[in-house]
């Protein structure tokens, strides 16, 4: 069975508080996840939207179909940009942390990522920007600790 993902980032400020919000079906399920950070950056959200969306999968070697408006995660799959990035070590590419905790989920499954276009009336995107938006205005937000400590130059 397919499993329908849908994923949004938010980030008010760029970098400032900042969540994301996923939506998965498959079949007859439905389960949304929502996360808000107190300082982070449009595109880590997007990132982590797609990450915990494929770490909440139960089994491995499901077939998924990811629809994003991040051009950023899209095209860094799809035109296969990550997988040389990863051979380079992530030399001086943003976002090392969850670009390695992704391939280490994608690789369990059978994944397509699909660029949409934000804003553009599709339910189960809106839906995923509400969550991120609202998960990014709750108090006491956690910190998105890589970003706010910045990379370790030993680490990667």
């Amino acid at each position: 069975m397919q499993i329908t993902i849908y994923t949004d980032g938010a980030c008010s400020g760029n970098p400032g508080p900042g969540g994301y919000g996923v939506v998965l079906i498959s079949g007859q399920f439905r389960k949304e996840l929502a996360e808000g950070f107190r300082k982070t950056t449009n595109n880590r959200m997007e990132l982590l939207a797609v990450i915990k969306g494929l770490e909440t999968l139960k089994f491995e070697g499901s077939e998924v179909i990811i629809y994003s408006d991040s051009s950023y995660v899209v095209d860094a799959v799809e035109k296969r940009w990550v997988f040389n990035w990863e051979k380079k070590s992530f030399k001086d590419k943003k976002n090392p942390d969850l670009w390695i905790r992704f391939l280490k989920v994608y690789r369990k499954h059978k994944v397509k990522l699909q660029w949409i276009k934000g804003h553009s009336n599709i339910p189960e995107n809106e839906r995923c920007d509400r969550l991120a938006v609202e998960a990014s205005l709750r108090p006491n937000l956690p910190a998105d600790e890589f970003y706010e400590q910045g990379p370790n130059p030993g680490l990667f």
